[in-house]
Order: structure tokens, then sequence, then C-alpha cells
């Protein structure tokens, strides 16, 4: 069985919320049988040797090096053309042919897309009997959001963007054969905005086994945690506005509070709250678990958001409490006792994560319900189950109009 997998990134290694959702339904996808072909891009140097990395394992790639900066301008034809700014910044000729020639030698069944801004290289190829969209969340959704907190400029760029990208999400909805995004409030939306077609609800899922409490022995007591990747904008927003609104509240009441933000590539305003007021900014890190492990309770102050967050799913999953706005935790459905507290406004949440600091054995608690209750919803099987049967619903009913012509 062939298949074409296409990403924005090169979804190798798991460090980031895109790569982490495309490196395991990439890696399962091979694990059953699939021989598949990955076409992504490529952002620096190091993703090219990710590339080779990963090239060893898959039927062939094609990973060409962009520069996002560059990208940028390149995107800014889209304001001659009437198109939205994504589909110019991702264009790719070279990338484009790739598919093309693997589809006429190889024959796909099924192309795999996440993330609409790359769906360009899937919708000229109607033949292949399957194409799964995985949208995760509506993009358009997103410069909605960005318009809402921007000045006069970016409230006719990103809005503009929204709208643009809205028409192309539907277009793209309507000629593939499964859409999918990562929650029910997403899905809700979804119907709201492209009413055509319903969406298959396919969450994020995460590693049980590597993201676990190790016990308590290693957690410092009034410690809070942050993980992101830090040039991602609902990132530095989150971060910075917690900083600003709520840490100090925090620090009024527990002197010694440390804050650790843990992710790569921290943008000049997350790297100047380095070593004030207790707040640890570490860059990128070999591997998150340590930090999780280390904290005594994590945040996640996230307000341009939707979806399923996999840094919350990580948190809970290694037993930590999870203080969290409602943006970041609305993709996880009904969580009842959860281990998490969803708060909306500043003061409340700097007043929940100052009890958790002073009542650890509340903290253990809600941490250990945080777990089990990831592990009940939220195991990468589930959401591969939910995958394979899909696309077996589309082959079978593929499969039974042929037969009947």
């Amino acid at each position: 069985m062939n298949a074409i997998f296409i990403s924005q990134r090169v979804p190798y290694p798991p460090d980031r919320g895109d790569r982490i959702t495309t490196h395991h339904f990439l890696r399962h996808l091979l694990a059953t049988g699939w021989q598949v072909r990955v076409a992504c891009f490529a952002e620096a140097e190091e993703d090219l040797a990710h590339a080779e990395t990963l090239r060893r394992d898959v039927a062939d790639l094609c990973a060409p090096l962009i520069s996002r900066r560059a990208r940028k301008l390149t995107s800014a034809r889209g304001l001659l053309t009437g198109q939205p700014l994504t589909l110019p910044f991702f264009r790719h000729r070279g990338l484009l042919a790739q598919v093309g020639a693997w589809v006429r030698e190889h024959r796909p069944e099924l192309i795999w897309v996440y993330s609409s801004g790359v769906a360009q290289f899937a919708m000229p190829f109607a033949d292949v009997p399957v194409r799964l969209m995985q949208f995760a969340e509506l993009d358009s959704d997103k410069w909605r959001q960005f318009a809402a907190r921007a000045g006069f400029v970016g409230k006719k760029v990103y809005g503009r963007e929204a709208r643009l990208l809205l028409d192309y999400e539907r277009a793209v909805a309507r000629a593939f054969d499964i859409s999918t995004v990562v929650s029910d409030v997403e899905r809700d939306l979804f119907r709201e905005r492209i009413p055509a077609v319903d969406p298959l609800v396919l969450p994020n899922g995460v590693d049980v086994e590597l993201f676990a409490s190790r016990g308590d022995a290693q957690r410092e007591p009034h410690s809070v945690v942050f993980t992101g990747v830090m040039d991602y904008e609902p990132n530095v927003d989150g971060v910075l506005w917690f900083v600003r609104e709520s840490w100090p509240l925090v620090r009024a009441q527990v002197s010694d509070a440390k804050l650790y933000v843990v992710g790569s590539r921290p943008v000049p305003a997350i790297s100047a709250l380095h070593g004030k007021d207790g707040v640890e900014v570490t860059g990128r890190v070999p591997s998150i678990p340590p930090w999780l492990d280390k904290a005594a309770l994590a945040i996640a102050p996230l307000r341009l958001a939707r979806g399923v967050q996999n840094k919350v799913l990580e948190a809970m999953s290694s037993g930590l409490a999870v203080v969290s706005t409602p943006e970041a935790a609305q993709g996880l459905g009904e969580i009842g006792d959860a281990g998490i507290a969803v708060l909306s406004d500043a003061p409340a949440m700097a007043s929940e994560v100052v009890r958790l600091l002073r009542d650890p054995g509340e903290a253990r608690r809600r941490g250990a319900a945080a777990a089990a209750f990831v592990r009940a919803r939220f195991q990468w099987q589930n959401m591969f189950a939910i995958a394979d049967a899909a696309i077996a619903r589309v082959r079978e009913r593929k499969r039974g109009a042929t037969s009947r012509t």
C-alpha cells in the first residue's frame, strides 16, 4: 500500500506541537504496512539533518529548505492576486512536481495532509482513492483571533487573511474525502463555518510512557513550568500576559516561587524575562520530561488557542496539576475532576497557583487525577484506531461505487 504524507515541517523529531502530531501518525502508517513518501519543508540546516534521519524509514522524502523570513516577503504576493497570504508562503514548484511524480509512478491509495497551507500540494490529484485533510484547527480562525487583538493595520491584514483562508479551507474540505479536527469545540466551529462538510474528530494523543510521573522526589516545592516553542505567537502572548498580570501576585504571596519557561527559540521579549522575579528561560532543552518532573505544577495561560494542546496533555500525563485558561483547555472535552483548573482572568489564575504551591498534597492529588484522565482518553492508540476506521470506510465505499458501475 502506497501513501503520500504532506506536512508543513519535517515530521521529526517530535519536539513541538505539529511535529508531535505528524510524527506519531506517520509512524503509525509505517508500522501498519504503508509505503510512505513524505513531502515537507525544512526551515533550518538542522531540519535537513532530521530529514536525512527520517529518510531511512520512509520510501522517499522531499524536504526543500526554505527561509521563513524570505517566505514572508513572498507571501505578500497574495495581496496582488487576491489570495490568502498563506498560499504563496508555502508554494513550491519543486515540491508540487515531486508529489505529482509520486502519484504517477506509484499510484498511491492515500494522501494524508497536515495543515491547510500545504493542501495545495494534494488538491490537483483527485483520482487518489483516499485524501485525508488533517485540519487540526481552522487556521483561518487563528487569524481572526489575531485580528481581534491587533492594531489598525493588523486588523486589516489579519482580517483579510481570515476571510480568504476560510474560503480556501472550504474548497479543501469539499475536495477531500476526510476532514479531521482535534476536538468537539473545533468540530462545532467547523460546522458553523463550513456547513457543507461534517468533520471527523481526531484528537492529538500523548506518549503516556514517555510522559509519566517519576514520583515526587525531584519536584521543587514552589516551582511552576510552562513548555512550548517560544517563537510561536500564542505561546509568547500567553507567557508575557501571565508574567505581567499573574506572576507578581504569586510572588507577593510565595516569595521563592520559580517559573520555568521551557522551549526553543525564545524571542527577545521572552529572553528578557530570564533572571527576573524567579523566572528562568531555558531555551531549547534535550528533553521535556525532566522539566515536568522538576515542577510542582504546570500553567497553560494561552489566550490565542483552540483545540487539544500537547503541552497540556504532556503535563497532565506527567502527573502535574495544571492551571489553564479556557482557550488552552477547551479541546479536552468534559473534564470533571481531571486535575486541571480552568480560569479566565489573571488574578484567579494567580490565586489558584498560590493555593496549589501552598498545598502540595492537593497538587499531588490533582496531578494523579490528571494522569488518569489522559491515560483513559488521549493515548495515541485510540487516535490511530479512529483514523484507520475512517480510511477503511472511504476505501470500502469507493470500492462499492466502482463495482456498481
